[in-house]
């Protein structure tokens, strides 16, 4: 039970190959999502980017108002809404209005922008992008408690006496993250203002053995503006692939890992390549990575757990198509279906049900066969002995034919 509340979901930037179909490749993503939320994952946070080929979607409110409507249960967040591309304001306005669409399950994550190439494209230099995402959370937080007008003006954004014309759906308003990768800048931008983290550095090497001083700057920002923090909105990012063998596991996502990161992160991006003889694998052996049968992410969670010295809320898988349709869609399944149980309190009942019984048998079932044998002789019909013993072996109790 010590885990029990853990939530569990992806991180979509999304990732599709340069070649597919496009149109085809954002539905899949909404189908993704419908699955996730039949299998009871808690949340799903889609991401922004304008440029590169791979990460199609430029409007995650538009995704998370799809889904919604097509889902029940899962909540729906942006991972993450770049806040130095928008007029805080604006953001404010889609978040409120959102907020109410899905009745409460809008999430609003924020970062200032990850891809150099769409910050180039809109005129917006590399250095401004950190102190614009503070200027704009400032902005935001200020319009949603709806206490008074905002008025503002910074070097690339003003307000005169703002006000939102709807209140927020959540009370006080809905959950609010911060990405944070190796830097402090994340951190700290959520301390400000006490609001939830995403770890997307868990999943670089180093990262794992990092949490715990990450999360004690994060304190540390939220006791300078008497805020507080909270573990339980603080997700870790990593990439995971669940099969029934750890080797198996291994040999579907392989091909698929590769092309990824060679086309992508250092072809098209410009990361140095990596050295690594076998990158999953190091991979697994860092933290970094969760690939393997059920029990080996299972006990690399418990890992990554025990590296952030006081446990974390949440637990996100980075959106990845590494392996083939059918079997990433199975990896979703079997962690929904023998990891998740495990740090959700599930569990226990039934283990312990399961332990009572059979220590308990004789005590418990031991009366079984007279009861059945009365139940044949009480009602006229002798009872064959291969007959009670059939039915004490857990044959249902279905009247005898006549």
């Amino acid at each position: 039970m010590a885990h029990r509340g853990m939530k569990f979901g992806i991180f979509l930037a999304p990732f599709h190959r340069v070649g597919e179909n496009p149109t085809l490749a954002i539905n899949r993503d909404v189908e993704l999502l419908e699955w996730l939320d039949w299998l009871g994952y808690d949340e799903a946070w889609i991401g922004e980017h304008h440029s590169a080929g791979w990460e199609l979607i430029a409007l995650p409110e538009l995704i998370i108002a799809a889904a919604a409507e097509r889902t029940k249960h899962i909540r729906l967040g942006t991972g993450v809404t770049s806040l130095p591309y928008h007029h805080p304001f604006m953001v404010a306005q889609r978040f409120v209005q959102l907020d109410h669409m899905t009745r409460g399950r809008a999430m609003m994550g924020c970062g200032p922008g990850a891809l150099t190439s769409d910050a180039y494209m809109l005129g917006i230099e590399p250095s401004t992008q950190r102190p614009r995402m503070l200027e704009a959370m400032d902005a935001i937080m200020r319009l949603l408690k709806c206490e008074e007008p905002v008025t503002m003006k910074t070097d690339w954004f003003e307000m005169r006496d703002a006000r939102l014309h709807l209140a927020p759906y959540s009370d006080p308003h809905f959950e609010i993250a911060v990405a944070s990768t190796i830097t402090p800048f994340g951190m700290i931008a959520a301390g400000t203002h006490g609001v939830g983290v995403l770890s997307i550095g868990a999943g670089l090497p180093g990262g794992p053995e990092a949490l715990a001083s990450q999360w004690k700057i994060a304190e540390e920002a939220a006791a300078k503006n008497g805020k507080t923090m909270d573990r339980k909105n603080w997700r870790v990012v990593v990439n995971a692939h669940v099969a029934e063998e750890d080797e198996q596991a291994l040999l579907e996502v392989k091909k698929g890992e590769r092309i990824e990161t060679q086309t992508y992160f250092e072809d098209t991006l410009g990361r140095p390549p990596g050295r690594a003889d076998d990158p999953l694998r190091d991979g697994v052996k860092m933290g970094t990575t969760l690939v393997g049968s059920p029990e080996t992410v299972i006990k690399g969670i418990k890992r990554l757990l025990e590296y952030s010295q006081g446990g974390f809320g949440g637990i996100l898988f980075r959106a990845h198509e590494w392996a083939n349709r059918e079997q990433t869609l199975r990896s979703y399944e079997l962690f929904a279906r023998y990891v998740m149980p495990h740090f959700q309190g599930s569990l226990g009942p039934i283990v312990g049900s399961n332990v009572w019984a059979r220590d308990n048998r004789k005590q418990v079932f031991g009366s079984t066969v007279e009861a059945v044998r009365r139940a044949f002789t009480d009602f006229g019909r002798a009872a064959p002995e291969e007959e009670i013993r059939a039915r004490t072996l857990g044959a249902r109790d279905i009247d005898p034919p006549r």
